[in-house]
């Protein structure tokens, strides 16, 4: 029996632990090197089939621009397999904007695995992620399913079996333009590459430097941020001085903190401490999406 409907879909966000810039292409894209980490911060996201081919979204919360991604996912998917059929896609925004969390990517990633299914489609992972780099770079991350060590401009991935960390998360208001955080000059774009090789115990397939998971590598993008936003520099520091670590995710303005042993499983986020406008979380891993096999 063909699905009318699919409700309370999830789309979860994802940490940068290391970002390291490694050289540029000829076309000006720069290569990177990081370890994606999926975490339990999601938006929500809800699909209705139409037969009459329109796509429409509704937004449940906050007002996103008219063209966002998951709808541009939902048209492209649309053209590309010839379907007749539409949908109407509400989405409950939870993950911020402009934060480096990947949030617009996750929302493009799951609005494909959802369409592909309320569709019929029948379409196969891989060819998704083929669609969806289209899209954007970090959207086959969110259709593989793993964390994953990524590399070129981030569509490289080669999964990896992370243990489960908690992270505190917090996003100032303030946003950052990736275009002017890629130009500056104070960005590096020579670190040295990692390789990983071998296999270690908990890795997955392949190795991972000694170290790692205690705050291996850097945030290249992170100095050049806080020059562009100082409220990066604030959140990092409030980070640090209750958690003992922090560093900037992806591009965007949030700042994460590993969450160690000494803080008890039940503790709350210190909420109330957070300055005005900010937002923040305790979060956890995720050791798979949670759609994960949800194409063939």
């Amino acid at each position: 029996m063909s699905l009318l409907a699919l409700y309370d879909v999830p789309a979860p966000a994802k940490l940068n632990l290391f970002l390291h810039v490694v050289g540029r292409r000829a076309d000006g894209y720069h290569l990177l090197q990081s370890v994606f980490v999926l975490i339990d911060w999601a938006d929500t996201l809800h699909f209705e089939r139409r037969r009459d081919g329109a796509l429409a979204r509704h937004d449940l919360g906050l007002a996103l621009p008219a063209q966002d991604l998951c709808l541009r996912a939902a048209r492209a998917l649309q053209d590309a397999s010839g379907t007749t059929l539409g949908a109407d896609i509400s989405i409950r925004k939870s993950v911020p904007w402009g934060a480096g969390m990947g949030g617009g990517s996750s929302d493009a990633a799951t609005t494909l695995l959802a369409l592909n299914r309320l569709w019929g489609l029948g379409w196969s992972a891989e060819r998704l992620a083929e669609l969806g780099l289209r899209l954007g770079a970090d959207v086959p991350f969110f259709l593989g399913g793993h964390n994953a060590f990524a590399e070129g401009i981030g569509e490289r991935l080669t999964p990896l079996a992370l243990p489960p960390t908690r992270y505190a998360v917090v996003k100032p208001p303030a946003a950052i333009a990736t275009k002017d955080v890629f130009e500056h000059p104070r960005l590096v774009r020579e670190t040295e590459t990692v390789i990983l090789a071998g296999s270690l115990e908990g890795a997955g397939s392949i190795g991972v430097p000694a170290g790692w998971a205690e705050g291996f590598g850097r945030n290249d993008l992170q100095p050049p941020a806080e020059d562009r936003c100082a409220e990066v520099a604030q959140a990092a520091r409030w980070l640090e001085a209750r958690y003992g670590n922090s560093r900037m995710t992806g591009s965007g303005s949030a700042v994460f903190a590993r969450v160690g042993a000494g803080v008890p499983p039940e503790a709350a986020f210190p909420v109330d401490e957070l300055p005005p406008g900010w937002v923040g979380r305790l979060c956890r891993s995720l050791e798979r999406h949670p759609l994960s096999g949800w194409a063939g």
